[in-house]
C-alpha cells in the first residue's frame, strides 16, 4: 500500500476534517494539490500512482510536480501528528525541554528553569525515567546558572532515577522474552503455564520484587499474559494468578493517586476474567471498586468509563438483568457528554445487538448492524477476526428469525469465505459445528431441529463445565432452545448458571 495513504488510513474521520483544517493555515488557497492527494488517499479504493497522477495533473501528467506535492503533503502530516502527540502530558515533556534549550541559548535561564522543572515533574508523574536523565543531565551541565538547584541535590535525584531507568531497560527485555516464549508455547500447542515462563524470567533479570513495587511494570506484564489467555481462552487459570499479583501489590505496597491509570486497568482485566468465568457478582464488585477510583473531568474516568459501562451491561445481561444491561448502553450511547473511541462504539453497538436478540428483538438487533457499516476486513483489522466473525454470526441469526432466508443465506456464504481458514482451526469447532446447523435449518425448513440436534450434536465439543467459554455458551444456548422450544433467554441462563 501507499506508504501515505497507510498513514492517512489510521486517522479518525474527525481527525482527518481537523488535518485538512491544519493544512490551510496558513494559506487558504482555492488550489491545493496537496489536499486534492490527500481526498483522493482518504478513499476507500486504492489507486495505482499514474491513476493518482491522472486525477492530480489530467492536461499534462506533471511527474515533478506529483513527487512534490506528495513531499509536501508528508511534512505537512508529520507537523499534524506531532502536534496531536503534544496533546499529553507526556508529549509535553519534550516540548518543555526543547523550549528550556532554546531559551537557555537565549540566555532566559529564569524562564528556562522554569520548562525544566515543568518537564521533570510531567516526566515523573508518567515514570518516564529515560527522559528524566536527559533532564537531569542537562541540569548539571547548567549547575552554575543563578536558578539551579544544588548540584549534589541534582545528582542524587540524577542516580536515583538512573536506577528506575535500568529496571525499565531490563524490564522491557523481560517483557519482550515473555512475550516470546508465551507465542512459541502457543504456536506448538503447549500447555500455557504463562505463571511459571513469567516467574523464571523475572527471577533471571532481578526483577521479581521490582514489578511488586512498581505498578506499570506489573501493569505490562499482566497485559502480555492475558493476551495470550485471550486467544487460549484460558481465563480459569488466569484468574487466580492475576488476583493474587494484584492483592499483593495492593496489601504490601499500595497504589498511589500516581498509578490510578494502572490499578484502573488491573482492575479492569480482573472483572472481565471474572465476567469470563461467570463469577457476575464477584465482577461487578471489582467494577464498584474501579468507580471508586473515577474522578470528574480526569483523562483516566475518559478513558475507562465506557469500558466500565460496557462490561457491568455484560455482567447483567448474563445475570438475568437483561433489561438493565440494554438501558446502561441505551445511555452511555446517547449521552453526549461521552465521546466514546471508535473501538468502544463498535463494542457497544455489537453488545446491545446481542442483548436485544437474548429479548428475541431481532429488528432491533439488525438496526444495532446497520449502524456499524464497515467491511469485514476493516472490522478484522481494527477489532480483530474474532470480534468480525462473532458480529456475522449474530447477524446471520438475526435474519434468520426475521424470515430474511435469502439474506441469511447470503450472509452464511459470506462467513465461509471470509473466515473459512479460522473455523478449520481447533479452536473453532464449535463455531464450524453452529455453521453447520444453522446451514441445514435454512437449507431445510421443514426439517425437525431435534432430528437435525441429534444427528450433529457430537460435533460440539466443550471444556469442563467451568472453563466453557462464554460466547460459545450463548450460540450452544440458540441451538438448544429451537430443540427444545423454550425461550432462548431461559436456556441461557440454564447454561450460565451451571457451576
Amino acid at each position: 500500500m501507499d506508504d501515505l495513504k497507510q498513514i492517512i488510513s489510521t486517522l479518525s474521520a474527525d481527525e482527518q476534517k481537523e488535518f485538512a483544517t491544519f493544512a490551510q493555515r496558513q494559506k487558504k488557497l482555492k488550489n491545493r494539490k496537496d489536499l486534492d492527494l490527500f481526498r483522493i488517499l482518504c478513499q476507500k479504493q486504492s489507486y495505482k500512482p499514474a491513476q493518482i497522477l491522472q486525477k492530480l495533473y489530467p492536461s499534462d501528467q506533471n511527474q515533478v510536480a506529483y513527487h512534490a506535492v506528495r513531499k509536501r503533503l508528508m511534512h505537512q502530516l508529520i507537523d499534524f501528528i506531532l502536534l496531536k502527540s503534544t496533546e499529553n502530558q507526556e508529549s509535553t515533556a519534550l516540548g518543555f525541554i526543547a523550549l528550556a534549550r532554546f531559551l537557555l541559548d537565549r540566555k532566559l535561564e529564569k524562564l528556562a528553569w522554569e520548562f525544566l522543572k515543568k518537564a521533570e515533574k510531567i516526566a515523573y508523574t508518567n515514570e518516564q525515567y529515560d527522559l528524566l536523565n536527559t533532564i537531569y543531565n542537562l541540569q548539571i551541565i547548567r549547575a552554575e546558572d543563578e536558578d539551579a538547584e544544588p548540584l549534589p541535590t541534582i545528582i542524587k535525584k540524577r542516580n536515583e532515577n538512573k536506577i528506575l531507568a535500568d529496571e525499565d531497560e531490563k524490564a522491557n527485555i523481560a517483557n519482550s522474552l515473555i512475550q516470546k516464549q508465551l507465542k512459541e508455547v502457543r504456536e506448538q500447542g503447549k500447555e500455557l503455564n504463562f505463571k511459571e515462563i513469567i516467574k523464571n524470567i523475572l527471577q533471571e533479570y532481578g526483577l521479581s520484587e521490582t514489578v511488586g513495587k512498581r505498578p506499570s511494570l506489573l501493569y505490562k506484564l499482566m497485559s502480555i499474559a492475558r493476551s495470550a489467555v485471550l486467544v487460549s481462552k484460558d481465563f480459569y487459570h488466569f484468574e487466580p494468578y492475576l488476583i493474587e499479583q494484584y492483592s499483593f501489590v495492593a496489601e504490601k505496597y499500595g497504589f498511589s493517586p500516581q498509578h490510578a491509570p494502572y490499578q484502573l486497568r488491573l482492575l479492569y482485566m480482573i472483572a472481565h476474567v471474572l465476567y469470563r468465568n461467570k463469577k457476575f457478582s464477584q465482577s461487578i464488585s471489582y467494577l464498584e471498586k474501579m468507580q471508586e477510583l473515577f474522578l470528574p473531568s480526569a483523562s483516566v474516568t475518559t478513558e475507562f468509563f465506557p469500558r466500565y459501562t460496557i462490561l457491568l451491561s455484560a455482567n447483567y445481561a448474563l445475570n438475568q438483568q437483561t433489561s438493565q444491561a440494554i438501558k446502561v448502553l441505551e445511555n452511555l450511547l446517547a449521552d453526549k457528554k461521552i465521546t466514546l473511541n471508535q473501538q468502544d462504539n463498535l463494542n457497544a453497538y455489537l453488545n446491545l445487538s446481542i442483548y436485544y436478540f437474548q429479548e428475541e428483538n431481532y429488528k432491533k438487533a439488525n438496526q444495532c448492524f446497520l449502524t456499524i457499516q464497515h467491511s469485514d476486513t476493516w472490522l478484522a483489522k481494527k477489532m480483530g477476526r474474532e470480534w468480525a466473525l462473532k458480529k456475522n454470526l449474530i447477524e446471520l441469526i438475526a435474519q434468520y428469525e426475521l424470515k430474511n432466508y435469502d439474506l441469511a443465506r447470503q450472509k452464511l456464504k459470506t462467513i465461509e469465505k471470509n473466515f473459512g481458514d479460522m473455523l478449520a482451526q481447533p479452536l473453532y469447532q464449535n463455531g464450524k459445528a453452529y455453521l453447520y446447523f444453522i446451514k441445514q435449518l435454512i437449507d431445510n425448513p421443514t426439517v425437525k431441529p431435534e432430528k437435525l440436534f441429534k444427528e450433529t450434536d457430537n460435533l460440539f465439543t466443550f471444556d469442563p463445565i467451568a472453563q466453557e467459554d462464554l460466547q460459545e455458551i450463548r450460540f450452544y444456548a440458540w441451538l438448544k432452545a429451537k430443540l427444545l422450544k423454550k425461550k432462548y433467554q431461559e436456556i441461557l441462563a440454564e447454561l450460565v448458571s451451571r457451576v
